[in-house]
């Protein structure tokens, strides 16, 4: 790891030399007659007063969304909240020891694992994770084991870049591989959106749908509404469900709730029949959050360092620490695999947060996880997350699922992926139909091909069709095609 301590000054182009990165005021230098440049760069310690207010606005943008993980899987929302805050300020004081800057990332609860989170459950106990309503301690235990992996998984990932370069991995995992497979979790998950929306009432999840594909659409770029459009089509789907489909019995859970509540934490199982296929299903799914976790970084890394230029002052130069970056994910998801949260990915929205405010504080990120922390003990907001009505969730699966597909795609369009090339078409079409397929054409989403002791359910489908993606690009690697 890169040495601690304050690094030294560095020549600019021109010869000159401009002092490094120090913990200040927010910067503001003319940038013309008539413009002033403001911003928080990572290691800048706003006022007390402004840091918790930013640090409760990293805390909206990151809500709805980690919540929602939590609610659809059947984690405690509570554990998830207080964890998710300990995972983000253990990874940005870690970050600031070894690097001597913070990485202005929080880490939230990650879309990509929700497949084998519900597969495992219905598994184990027949059915899928209700709405808000935990599963019991056993199948989270189950679930920690394969989250804890995951986090094993990323830290030996991180530590091969930084030994190898991040090429040389992308051979291993090319674009073909890491976008087929965000593409299949959320197409593989499109029965269970649509069957949430069939048991549930119709309009209420059709309003539901609609409304937040509005908000995603005309409030983009319209500053922080634009940034929670999700929450905004909860908020009036629930509001729409009161007033069509009342339902007294509703608010009863909320009702219930304790003010304050202690965090229900379990540990994770490395025993029983099921334990190695979570291990499985759970951890292979890091193959989709390597690359959205690296594209984060370059993402918050280019904004750092123009507000940087803009200001005067020495880059941060955050994009050479991918694979610390992964060490980093690594460390945040063995927390919540050891603690009973969902495993976490650091979150673009607030990515698109800091880009729009041109706060990057990591102090600021520092404040907004204890922020998160002390939510988890407020009690009655798991219960108001039971009350949510189930169309109104299956609207919102809807939706969310399908961005999650249409965002594999995505990555290899970014990508230039070809689809003329047919060793990229065998890949690609492997991966889409052992894993759609096998997710919603066998129950709970297992190939029936059984294993006992290993897999005495089948074959997990997306984790299954993920490993044959890179076998068979590893045959091509081995014995290379003629051009």
């Amino acid at each position: 790891m890169a040495p601690k301590g304050k690094s030294k000054k560095a020549a600019t182009a021109k010869g000159k030399t401009r002092p490094m990165v120090q913990e200040q005021a927010p910067v503001r230098q003319e940038a013309g007659a008539s413009s002033a440049v403001m911003g928080y760069l990572p290691n800048d310690t706003p006022p007390m007063g402004q840091m918790v207010l930013l640090g409760f606005q990293h805390v909206l943008t990151m809500f709805p969304a980690t919540v929602l993980v939590a609610a659809l899987c059947g984690f405690h929302v509570g554990t998830v909240l207080t964890v998710s805050g300990l995972g983000t300020i253990v990874a940005l004081l870690l970050a600031k020891w070894q690097i001597g800057k913070f990485i202005p990332l929080f880490y939230g609860s990650s879309f990509s694992y929700i497949a084998a989170y519900q597969a495992i459950a219905i598994a184990m106990t027949g059915s899928a994770p209700a709405f808000g309503v935990p599963l019991p301690d056993e199948v989270l235990s189950t679930i920690q084991a394969g989250i804890v992996v995951t986090g094993v998984f990323n830290i030996l990932f991180g530590l091969l870049i930084r030994a190898l370069g991040k090429d040389k991995i992308d051979m291993v995992l090319p674009p073909v591989v890491t976008g087929s497979v965000a593409a299949i979790i959320g197409f593989g998950l499109a029965f269970a959106a649509v069957g949430q929306m069939a048991n549930a009432n119709y309009l209420v999840a059709l309003v539901t749908l609609l409304v937040t594909i509005l908000f995603s659409v005309y409030l983009q770029n319209r500053g922080f509404l634009g940034m929670i459009p999700v929450l905004l089509g909860a908020v009036v789907g629930y509001v729409f469900s009161m007033i069509v489909d009342p339902n007294p019995s509703q608010f009863q859970p909320m009702a219930d709730a304790a003010w304050f509540a202690i965090p229900h934490f379990t540990f994770p199982a490395f025993s029983g029949a099921m334990v190695v296929t979570a291990i499985f299903s759970v951890s292979i799914m890091a193959i989709a959050t390597i690359p959205e976790s690296t594209a984060h970084l370059y993402q918050i890394s280019l904004y750092v360092d123009r507000l940087a230029e803009d200001t005067g002052r020495e880059k941060y130069e955050l994009d050479k620490n991918i694979g610390f970056n992964l060490i980093l994910d690594g460390i945040d998801d063995t927390i919540k695999g050891l603690t009973g949260a969902t495993a976490g990915t650091n979150y673009g929205e607030n990515n698109s947060l800091m880009a729009i405010t041109r706060n990057y504080s990591g102090p600021a990120l520092v404040a907004a996880g204890v922020i998160a922390i002390l939510l988890g003990f407020v009690g009655k907001l798991a219960g108001l997350v039971q009350t949510v009505p189930l169309a109104v969730s299956g609207g919102l699966a809807i939706y969310l699922f399908g961005v999650i597909g249409m965002q594999g795609i995505a990555l290899m369009q970014e990508h230039k992926v070809s689809m003329f090339d047919p060793r990229n078409l065998a890949i690609g079409a492997v991966i889409m139909i052992v894993g759609i397929g096998g997710n919603i054409g066998f129950p709970g989403g297992f190939i029936p091909v059984t294993i006992p002791g290993i897999f005495p359910s089948g074959l997990p489908a997306i984790a299954t069709a993920a490993v044959l993606g890179i076998l068979i690009n590893a045959i091509f690697l081995i014995f290379k095609p003629r051009n």
